[in-house]
Formats: structure tokens, sequence, C-alpha cells
């Protein structure tokens, strides 16, 4: 790729009989900022500290931009890292701490004090210059480290799941700060997380991780609407998922209802819908049958309110089809104990080859 500012060639990390990421190979284009996402253990965190130079490579090869970089020191590697820990000198103050890499440099009074005084407004830390870590809260904290870590001017922003320690709003929050900033800069990123919405919500490129390897990178719309294997589906939203068995044309039989599917399967397949895309209807206003549109009978067995969405427990024969619908002032047209027609389009059902 001709804009290619990281490039991860074939990168493996083993640790004994344990390897952690194998086989790895990544492409980040310039000034964009990718995910890595997967669950707890599956590598992404590895990922991100050999490209760190803080992890060493057990094979494979690091480059950032013409530079390999693979036995490169951490500090000579241009590259900013902001932990999940925020990792603040508590004897230092907000200023002492943003300016710690620079005085490393031997940069000026002066002109430490500039690139401070720039950092702090670029992360509205304005009147805070004097506190200490203790004195500030779990968002201003992780300002100050993305602070530190941009004031030296990387060529690279390294975030190792910075989000994890704030409550739901305030990640939201820093969300939508750290992209505009990294946006506004231009600067080419890459965010550690297990969190699909940080994931779809703030990135350029998705790059899904599973047990050490990649499974699917693609712009947050991709690895969504066309999930590349079945981890990929389940991982990135929520999803139904069923096991059925392919015939070798695009039908499979679900309890007592005949499913289309967009391509033809055989064997063992998992089937997955995501709730949302599914509609009920009650028996008298089923959808007339088009061949785009599956349609499945059902008992509504549970109605969960939570907040922007009801869910609906759906029994099927022996399947539980969860449906989501936005609430609204007008209520929930059903009641637990309904019959009715569960319909989503052809489309909408994702069919891969279950693993043994």
């Amino acid at each position: 790729m001709a804009d290619a500012h990281l490039v991860v060639d074939g990168v493996t990390k083993t640790y004994q009989a344990f390897t952690a990421v194998e086989d790895l190979s990544l492409t980040v284009p310039r000034g964009k900022l990718v995910a890595l996402l997967g669950p707890s253990g599956c590598g992404k965190s590895t990922t991100l500290r050999m490209i760190a130079g803080l992890v060493p490579v057990s094979s494979g090869r690091i480059v950032v931009g013409d530079r390999d970089i693979t036995g490169t020191p951490p500090h000579r590697r241009d590259i900013g890292l902001v932990f999940q820990s925020y990792a603040l000198f508590p004897h230092l103050s907000v200023a002492q701490n943003i300016a710690f890499g620079l005085k490393t440099r031997g940069l000026g009074r002066a002109e430490i004090a500039r690139k401070v005084e720039d950092a702090i407004r670029l992360v509205h830390l304005q009147g805070l210059a004097e506190r200490y870590p203790k004195q500030l809260s779990g968002g201003q904290q992780q300002r100050v480290a993305l602070a530190r870590a941009l004031v030296i001017e990387p060529s690279m922003l390294l975030l190792d799941e910075p989000l994890s320690n704030l409550d739901a709003k305030l990640r939201d929050q820093m969300r939508n700060e750290i992209r505009d900033i990294q946006q506004r800069l231009a600067i080419t990123t890459v965010f550690v997380t297990h969190d699909q919405v940080e994931a779809l919500a703030m990135c350029d490129l998705v790059a899904v991780m599973n047990q050490g390897r990649l499974e699917q990178v693609g712009t947050p719309l991709d690895v969504y609407e066309r999930p590349a294997t079945a981890f990929v589906a389940g991982f990135v939203g929520r999803t139904n998922r069923f096991e059925a068995r392919g015939r070798g044309d695009n039908t499979v039989t679900l309890g007592q209802a005949s499913l289309r599917l967009p391509r033809p399967v055989s064997g063992r397949i998992d089937i997955m819908i995501r709730p949302h895309r599914i509609r009920l209807h009650p028996l008298t206003q089923a959808p007339a049958a088009d061949g785009q549109t599956n349609q499945a009978r059902g008992t509504i067995r549970r109605i969960t309110f939570v907040g922007d969405v009801i869910q609906a427990d759906v029994q099927m024969c022996d399947a539980v089809l969860a449906v989501e619908t936005a609430t609204s002032q007008a209520g929930y047209p059903f009641s637990e104990g309904a019959e009715i027609v569960a319909s989503w389009r052809v489309d909408d059902t994702l069919a891969f080859e279950a693993k043994p």
C-alpha cells in the first residue's frame, strides 16, 4: 500500500510452548485510526507492545514509514503510548508529567513551556497545570496521559484500552475527544479495545483478533455487515446463533421453518441473525412471501425493557430467537404468550461453516 505508515509483516510472539500472536500481518494507512479488537487474551495488547518495542518479536518484522524498527529500542521508535492505567508520575504535576518526555530529549525551558501549554490546550486541561494526578478525575488523568504522549510529536500513537477505567458516560465523551484530536493531528493511531462499540464508533479500520490471529480487517461497516467468520459476526454486535445443516442449495430447515440463505451451503453450518433486523407481526398480518424475506412462526416467552430497546424472546420449536425493537411512546404492541410471525431479509441471514 503506497500510503502505508505501519506494516506488521508476519509477526509471531511465542512464550516457550505458548503462542500469543501467530503470523500476524497488518497494514495501517498514514493518518488513520485502526482498532485491534478482540476478547481478553486474544493477543491484541501483545501486538501493540511489540509495535511499541516493549515486547520483543519472535519472528516477522515491523516497519514504520520506510524504517524497519523490529530491533529498535522503544525510546528510538518515535511512538507515543498511552497505557490502560495512564502510568502518570504521582509526584509530578500535570505540567511536569506532560513535560517529562520533552526534558529527556534535551529541549530548552522556553520551548518546553510553549509545547506543554499547547498540549494542555489541545486536551482541554486549562487551569489544571499545577494539580497532581490524585487531584484529577479519571477523565482528566486520561487527558494528561494523552497530552504526554502527543507533546513529543510522535509519528504514531498507540492506545492500550485507555477508556476501560472510565464510566459509560465519560467513555462516550472521551471517545469523541480522542477521535477529534486524532483527526485534527492526522496522526496514525492504533487503538486496542475489547469494546466493539468503541471500535465501530472511533476507527477507520477494525482488525478483529481471536486466539492470536487476525480474523478480519475492514471498515466498521465491513466487519459488521459482512463478517468474514462466525467469530466476527458473534463478537462484533449482538446476534442470534443456530446450528443447521445445509443441503447443497440455498435453503435450510430451522425448527418447522424453511429458511432461504444468500448463497448455497452444505454440511453443518451456523446460522446467525442480528436481533434488530427482525420484525414481529401478528399472525393475521404476516407479510406475503416474496422470496426476499424469511419467516418463522413462534410464541413470545419474555419481554424485557432495556431503555432504548425492548427485547422479545421468541420460542420457535427448540430455538429461541432474540428480537430487538426501538422503544416508542406508543408502547409495545405484543404481550408475553402472543403467537407471532417473525420476518427478516434473506440477506440478513448469515451462514458460516461450523467448526468441528
